[in-house]
């Protein structure tokens, strides 16, 4: 998740007084509006909670009003500030900062407390209704669909809630993945608009994890449902011969052979992107991303119109960023820029193992960039699992179980590592849980790549620190 506070705003106070707010943005969209005292007491919290050697710096007080250019500074210290506490693995997990940012999300909106009924969307169209809090944070909805469609416990951490934004020509977009901090009825609310929908998908990559859905009914078909969806979409290669085979199990009701037959297709269980740019293998490259099998595929269209496939595995990437920038709309102004005159301009590069002694960084632009990222992070914990031997299934049973706390339970599903790794590797592996919380794998393998898009084959015999494709 990227913050920022790109904008600061004077308002009106209840007695009449005036304020300065400060728009926390969260992956460019604005999640909440608080005053600098707000943040003061999130603060005093997390100190409080945490230890002052723990917490950030975070910008003082100031006896008088201040000018603009402090009010400038501030802005940007807060900034900083709100981003190092998101990217700490305690601080950003913590129930602490999670609450004031669903709390502070629910003010700005000025959505009350009450009952309502939620629209959640499946792969196949069907929509399935809940009734729920507008306080209700994200865990808390997946729990209560869930419970609508009789979905074992056991196997709700295999799916998500997806914030998705549906096209006139029945395109989707994944905007985001809805986050702990959220509450999702004020986050599809505050859109005001009926392109975008909550979607329930599956959460996982590998396809192994598959065959523990199967076992349930429920599980089963909303499975099936994703992989049919997802061959309808085109996001499945399908040839002749084997949408023959497809229609032919379908019309026999053989949902499991039906999953089993698209596991065996092309691009099975990955997330596709709309159209964006990258400079890979130039500059200006029109390219179609997709996420998945721990890979970023490419379709790229060259300068020459020559379309040219290949694939960027996530163990060849030392490591990866997004940043963010406001882009004027009109006039090519340099003025700073107001949310109506704006739009925030997303990338993510990658520094990438292109051959044996040859890193570079490639660029994609796209306001899918975050999700993008969210997804990569998703594989890399994946495979942190495999490699330490832990088991997806064991870590689910036993926050079911009740032995993780709730509030904590999604921030352990990101770092699996850390719960069902063998006791001998547990140091070991808490140092490379560290480092993938900060966003950065740094591996070589020596497996090499039939699909890359460079045309140099990935080659060499190196020691290695993290994850290689010869480690799984």
């Amino acid at each position: 998740m990227h913050f920022s506070i790109p904008e600061t705003e004077v308002r009106s106070g209840e007695n009449g007084s005036s304020y300065v707010a400060y728009n926390i943005h969260v992956n460019g969209v604005l999640h909440c509006r608080v005053r600098y005292s707000q943040l003061l007491g999130l603060h005093e919290q997390i100190k409080k909670e945490y230890g002052s050697n723990v917490v950030p710096a975070f910008p003082p007080k100031k006896i008088f009003t201040l000018t603009p250019a402090e009010v400038e500074q501030r802005r940007e210290q807060l900034e900083k500030y709100m981003q190092a506490v998101r990217q700490d693995p305690l601080l950003g997990a913590s129930e602490l900062f999670n609450s004031f940012l669903r709390k502070a999300q629910q003010e700005t909106q000025q959505i009350p407390t009450e009952e309502v009924a939620l629209d959640i969307c499946l792969s196949n169209g069907q929509k399935v209704t809940v009734n729920i809090l507008t306080s209700d944070q994200t865990e808390d909805v997946l729990d209560a669909v869930a419970t609508k469609l009789d979905l074992p416990d056991d196997l709700v951490g295999y799916f998500s809630l997806f914030l998705v934004r549906e096209g006139v020509d029945g395109g989707l977009t994944f905007v985001r993945k809805l986050q702990e901090f959220e509450l999702p009825y004020v986050s599809i609310t505050s859109l005001r608009s009926s392109e975008f929908h909550i979607l329930l998908r599956k959460s996982y990559w590998d396809m192994s994890y598959d065959a523990d859905v199967m076992d349930n009914r429920v599980g089963l078909n909303l499975l099936y449902a994703q992989t049919v969806s997802d061959i309808e979409r085109g996001w499945i290669l399908v040839n002749k011969d084997q949408h023959r085979q497809l229609k032919s199990l379908q019309e026999k009701g053989s949902k499991k052979e039906f999953i089993h037959l698209g596991q065996t297709l092309k691009y099975y269980g990955y997330i596709k992107f709309d159209p964006c740019i990258t400079d890979f293998p130039e500059k200006g490259c029109q390219v179609i991303v997709s996420a998945g099998n721990n890979e970023l595929n490419f379709h790229v269209k060259l300068p020459n119109e020559q379309m040219k496939e290949g694939s960027f595995k996530v163990t060849r990437m030392r490591c990866w960023r997004v940043t963010s920038s406001q882009v004027p709309i009109a006039n090519g102004t340099t003025t700073p820029c107001s949310s109506s005159k704006c739009d925030v301009k997303l990338e993510l590069a990658f520094e990438y193992l292109m051959s044996k002694d040859r890193l570079q960084w490639v660029t994609i632009s796209s306001q899918q960039a975050i999700m993008m990222s969210i997804c990569l992070q998703s594989m890399v914990d994946e495979l942190m699992v495999k490699k330490s031997g832990g088991s997806i299934k064991k870590m689910l049973r036993k926050r079911h179980n009740g032995s993780i706390h709730r509030s904590e339970s999604q921030q352990n599903v990101k770092s699996p590592p850390l719960l069902d790794s063998p006791d001998p590797n547990r140091e070991q592996i808490v140092k490379l849980s560290t480092k993938l919380n900060s966003v950065s794998l740094r591996g070589i393998s020596a497996s090499n790549s039939a699909n890359d898009i460079s045309g140099n084959d990935f080659h060499g015999n190196y020691a290695f620190e993290g994850i290689g494709d010869d480690d799984l």
